[in-house]
């Protein structure tokens, strides 16, 4: 039996951009049916809530008055949720490569645990201080469904990514 020890080190490694990207947007996606499953299913809340509130990044203030549903608004949540999804998956490509967090199972949902932990973290403790409306989105629901999205987005990076990336 061979034991295989991997040092996770830096070492100059760039990430496979186009697995990032594509496991930032397949990982928000799944975050986007969590949260509709759970607003709907479990709390009972009005499921176009959330998009609203990120619609309003873009839109303004203002689309947060309304409870109606809007392909407006759905149009521009969707943009920005899928933009930052893949900017995501690619931000966490570049701590992934460089430390061989990819060296295991283990590793890269741990990795992606602590990764999805401080999305949460800077997206509903500090930048709510520029969009105040998502600090009432805080909580241990919101909190998983980050913990899932940033799990997923590193095990699809881990199956996706080329393995013939310049090292």
């Amino acid at each position: 039996m061979e034991l295989h020890m991997h040092s996770h080190h830096y070492v100059r490694r760039s990430p496979d951009w186009t697995a990032a990207a594509v496991s930032g947007l397949a990982a928000g996606a799944l975050l986007l049916v969590v949260e509709l499953f759970w607003s709907t299913m479990v709390s009972g809340v009005n499921p176009w809530g959330t998009t609203r509130m990120i619609a309003a990044i873009l839109m303004g203030r203002d689309v947060l008055q309304t409870s109606l549903f809007s392909v407006g608004t759905v149009a521009a949540a969707l943009l920005i949720h899928f933009v930052l999804g893949a900017v995501l998956g690619m931000v966490l490509a570049v701590i992934i490569a460089p430390f061989q967090l990819d060296s295991s199972i283990r590793m890269i949902l741990l990795a992606g645990a602590v990764f999805g932990l401080a999305v949460y973290l800077f997206d509903f403790h500090v930048m709510t201080r520029f969009f105040t409306w998502f600090a009432d989105a805080r909580g241990w629901h919101t909190l998983v469904g980050h913990l899932i999205f940033g799990m997923v987005a590193a095990v699809c990076y881990w199956k996706l990514e080329s393995k013939d990336v310049s090292h």
